[in-house]
């Protein structure tokens, strides 16, 4: 029911969060070609919401453990991580309000 980002505790995202909690996130295939056609037919996703800090540690923590999980599965890596960066990471939710897609052929 969420949407988990992290990144650092200061900087302007974070500046423009505290003064306006809506936010968006769209994501997109890279698209493909028919054979036989001119236009790129590719799908996307926007979700709109309302983004705010974690606050709980433990939350941040595994959202945190299971992005890494994404990239490794060399756990004594993701820990070592983890335990070096823990005080440096902010780790956000973005609750969904919306969403929309789409399937189209870019002409």
């Amino acid at each position: 029911g969420k949407l988990y980002f992290h990144g650092a505790k200061e900087g302007h995202k974070i500046d423009a969060i505290r003064a306006c909690d809506k936010a968006s996130f769209c994501v997109h295939d890279e698209g493909q070609r028919v054979a036989g056609e001119w236009p790129l037919h590719f799908c996307s996703v926007i979700v709109f919401g309302r983004i705010a800090p974690v606050t709980d540690a433990a939350l941040t923590e595994t959202a945190c453990r299971r992005l890494a999980e994404k990239f490794t599965d060399d756990a004594a890596y993701i820990d070592a991580e983890i335990a070096a960066a823990r005080d440096r990471v902010l780790c956000l939710a973005l609750t969904p309000e919306h969403m929309t897609g789409k399937r189209i052929k870019e002409s």
